[in-house]
């Protein structure tokens, strides 16, 4: 296998262990880019301190805002000539961070993560590469030069006048430490660590690049800055940040807390929610089916009914048309002995019909179109299994006879003012029949005047009741016509005595005035003038 192949294969092999183990919280998940959701290649820290690969971060600029001049503007907008840089969204937290001038290869390189990459390497591959020779299997690393080394190019590494000072570990030894520390080179010297700190440039360099492009800046030891830079950074965690995560840990603590119980708090009401919804719906079940069960029963009784009713007819109809045809046959074809002497016969059996059989009048035959069986949805049922049921079927049927009139306006009413009176339907046990729809009709006329009539107005109150109401015009008597299915109730017709109004009397009031003020003529009545007797008001029907 070549080293191009054995390199993929080894590839291969760390992807597919880290993308198996992503959730395992064992691993180094630090070691993997968000985005590719790979090892880190080149990984940058953008401002809002997430790290990704440098590609990663440069497939995230076509879609960023420019800024030039401080303004924003789309990428296609920009201006040569002008100090651009770019805006992004950082993939981790929807921040919008900038971009140095130079891009992305301005970004700070995540030393860190390499440091992760490198030891997730180690813990994965179980044999590594050398990375000078490419023939055996490295035992050693260079922690200057970050290369893995077999026995053979380690000796080789150590005799180089170049590289004898560099510290070289075993790799045994890196993964037993679970962490590789190792120094950070420079990027533009080859194997020079950076171990100078630039005050004026707040960069990190390496004695090369404090020779050359620092050379009039002060530059000072690593170790010797790395307490004042390292006490800031850890005051402002110590001091700000961490309170401020601890009281965050704790919200969020509270807000998972809450969001359980809420979910607890809703499972338990779905629940109950559930059980009623099946308890309740049993009920109304159980309804239906008592319903359906009365609607039959009711059913049967009225067909019942109508079987004897048309029993009772049709027996009577072949009584009388057996009698008729024969007394008519009788008549149109017998001689005047033949009727003569059957008569007797034919004369007792038609006696007999017309005076004992049965002869029901059209109006007391119901010709029941099953309209006074009705479902009233809105109607109380009552409780079944404690729970409220609505509906009843109702099958009263309407008595015109046993309909009634409660108030005084039907007997007496008053001239021009509005009267009422309550009429209350009924069936045949006497009961009101809880519900309206009725063929109600009432007419009021004059008596003695046929063409004086009072306009009537009827309301139903859809319980069995109707509000009646008119305002007579004259005074004097009145027939009150009150028909339910064109038929009278008990009682109809009324009389109705309507009175004329009265008047407050605004002259001089002689009679009564003298005699309730003691004899005292100048006396007046109440509407203009004082009475010294007791009543202070009269009135006078004019």
């Amino acid at each position: 296998m070549s080293l191009y192949k054995e390199r993929l294969v080894q590839e291969e092999k760390r992807e597919t262990f880290l993308s198996e183990s992503n959730g395992d919280t064992r691993k180094k998940p630090r070691a993997v880019c968000g985005v590719c959701n790979r090892m880190y290649r080149d990984p940058k820290i953008l401002p809002c301190l997430h790290t990704f690969c440098a590609d990663c971060v440069r497939q995230l600029e076509p879609f960023s805002v420019r800024r030039v001049n401080g303004e924003r503007r789309s990428p296609e907008d920009n201006t040569h000539g002008h100090n651009s840089g770019s805006t992004i969204l950082c993939p981790e937290c929807d921040s919008e961070v900038n971009l140095p001038p130079s891009g992305v290869d301005g970004l700070t390189t995540d030393h860190l993560a390499l440091d992760e990459v490198f030891t997730e390497t180690l813990l994965v591959d179980s044999s590594v590469l050398c990375d000078l020779c490419s023939d055996s299997d490295a035992g050693k690393r260079c922690e200057v030069c970050c290369v893995n080394l077999c026995d053979f190019c380690s000796q080789a590494h150590r005799r180089q006048k170049r590289t004898s000072s560099h510290s070289i570990q075993s790799l045994q030894e890196l993964k037993s430490q679970g962490r590789l520390t190792r120094p950070v080179l420079c990027s533009l010297h080859p194997g020079q660590e950076l171990r100078l700190f630039c005050e004026p440039c707040d960069l990190t360099v390496c004695l090369e690049c404090a020779a050359t492009f620092h050379r009039d800046h002060h530059c000072s030891s690593a170790h010797e800055v790395i307490s004042h830079h390292g006490d800031r950074i850890r005051d402002l965690v110590v001091r700000s940040l961490r309170p401020r995560l601890a009281r965050l840990e704790d919200s969020m603590r509270c807000v998972d807390t809450s969001q359980e119980a809420l979910r607890a708090r809703t499972d338990t009401l779905a629940g109950e929610i559930r059980a009623f919804a099946r308890s309740y719906a049993n009920a109304v079940e159980a309804h239906c089916c008592s319903l359906l069960r009365s609607l039959e029963d009711l059913k049967l009784q009225r067909r019942n009914q109508l079987h004897l009713q048309r029993a009772q007819l049709q027996q009577a109809l072949s009584d009388i048309r057996g009698g008729v045809d024969f007394a008519e046959r009788l008549l149109t074809c017998g001689s005047d002995a033949e009727i003569l002497s059957a008569k007797g016969v034919t004369m007792r059996r038609l006696m007999n019909l017309v005076e004992s059989g049965y002869d029901p009048h059209p109006t007391t035959i119901a010709h029941d179109n099953a309209s006074s069986i009705c479902f009233l949805p809105q109607e109380s049922a009552g409780e079944i299994e404690g729970f409220p049921v609505v509906g009843v079927v109702h099958a009263k049927t309407l008595d015109p006879s046993k309909c009634t009139i409660q108030g005084e306006g039907v007997e007496r009413g008053r001239e021009g003012q509005r009267d009422e009176f309550t009429l209350v339907c009924r069936d045949s046990s006497g009961e009101q029949m809880g519900r309206g729809g009725d063929p109600v009709l009432v007419s009021i006329v004059h008596k003695d005047r046929k063409d004086c009539s009072v306009e009537v107005s009827v309301v139903d109150n859809s319980d069995g009741s109707y509000g009646v109401s008119y305002t007579p015009a004259e005074a004097g008597l009145y027939s009150v016509w009150v028909c339910v299915k064109a038929q009278h109730i008990q009682g109809s017709p009324f009389v109705l005595n309507v009175k004329r109004k009265f008047r407050r009397h605004c002259g001089v009031f002689h009679c009564c005035s003298f005699c309730s003020s003691g004899g005292a003529k100048e006396a007046r009545c109440g509407c203009t003038g004082t009475m010294p007797g007791t009543v202070a008001q009269k009135m006078v029907l004019i």
